[in-house]
């Protein structure tokens, strides 16, 4: 019986990361040709594997855009808690925020994809699920700074708009610039 348990194993696990890297190719071919240049051919082709494997892994075209926008926002929320969870003063956080943020616009295809599949979301509403541990995490982020429920909301709403608005400046915010504007959203104390 043991010995059908480690192949079993091996498949599962060769599954979960083919899984994996076609999650990672959608992500890549929205950066790169918007959400509209997603077929089950494009991934496929961007994560080096025949076009079967994207419908074995996934019924659809929505299924597969759900599980890379799914992906995303939970590694984002993953990020955030840690960082509201850091030990520190509120403006150690906010600069390291602002600092992340900065970063997240020097290689801004990872983000356009997250933009992109976000505002998905807006017309399918099986996608919003991926998007609530994200406005929680934001959330939580906020209430180390403040417990007033209006300032947590501004500042949840509003990350996401400085990030966005950064994508679309000719030249992107700077961290200390960011850092400014968190402080307004978020004063550390």
């Amino acid at each position: 019986m043991n010995s059908n348990a480690a192949p079993t194993d091996g498949r599962r696990a060769k599954g979960e990361l083919r899984r994996r890297a076609l999650i990672e190719a959608t992500v890549r071919v929205i950066a790169r040709d918007g959400a509209g240049g997603v077929t089950h051919r494009t991934v496929a082709k961007e994560a080096g594997l025949p076009t079967t494997a994207t419908t074995y892994y996934f019924d659809s075209i929505t299924d597969l855009l759900t599980a890379a926008l799914t992906s995303c926002m939970e590694e984002d929320s993953a990020r955030m808690e840690r960082l509201a969870e850091e030990p520190g003063d509120g403006a150690a956080r906010l600069r390291t925020l602002a600092g992340l943020m900065a970063d997240l616009l020097t290689a801004p295809g990872h983000l356009l994809a997250e933009f992109e599949m976000y505002l998905l979301a807006v017309r399918r509403p099986e996608q919003r699920a991926a998007t609530r541990r994200w406005q929680e995490a934001l959330a939580a982020f906020a209430r180390r700074f403040t417990d007033d429920p209006v300032r947590v909301k501004l500042f949840a709403r509003a990350y996401d708009g400085l990030l966005l608005h950064g994508l679309l400046a000719d030249e992107p915010p700077t961290a200390g610039e960011f850092e400014e504007m968190l402080r307004e959203l978020l004063p550390p104390g």
